[in-house]
């Protein structure tokens, strides 16, 4: 009886038409292979884009054949939240958001623009110190989440203009 129910439900499964994003011939991990990743400002910049070509294949410099630019701007905050009487700080956020856009290096053309975003929580100590290093611990890890944010829309773009008929389906 678990074997039919089990049957019936990869059935199932398999008829909801759920596709692997990397599978089938290649498209979109060569696709990503293309993107070349321009140097981005300051610390958390420079995190990003490691992080980024970490995540794209050729090391993000587009292997020698880049098609196309990723150009990223950053905006790295971190604010107070939790405050004593004495108006010390217990608590901070650290947000950090990500403007990108695909550029076509043959005609200029803007392929995709977007956003992605993330924040992280920071007890603030007495140790000026450990409150400096969870700081940075924050921003390296949010630079791997907004990473992985941008890399799977990317991906999901590539995706969608590699099948057929891509041509008229509406940019995501």
């Amino acid at each position: 009886m678990r074997r039919l129910i089990a049957l019936a439900l990869l059935t199932l499964l398999a008829a909801c038409g759920l596709r692997p994003l990397y599978g089938g011939a290649g498209t979109v991990t060569a696709a990503l292979a293309q993107i070349e990743i321009p140097p981005i400002e300051g610390k958390a910049g420079w995190l990003m884009a490691g992080a980024l070509r970490d995540r794209l294949g050729s090391n993000g410099n587009g292997g020698g054949t880049a098609i196309y630019r990723l150009d990223v701007r950053l905006n790295d905050r971190i604010a107070g939240l939790g405050v004593r009487r004495d108006d010390s700080v217990t608590r901070e956020r650290r947000t950090l958001r990500a403007r990108y856009q695909l550029v076509n290096l043959a005609d200029g053309a803007v392929l995709l623009d977007a956003t992605a975003g993330s924040d992280a929580g920071i007890d603030v100590v007495q140790s000026e110190y450990a409150t400096i290093a969870a700081e940075n611990t924050a921003l390296e890890r949010l630079s791997g989440i907004v990473a992985d944010q941008i890399v799977a829309r990317l991906a999901l773009y590539a995706r969608r203009t590699s099948t057929p008929g891509a041509a008229n389906a509406p940019a995501p």
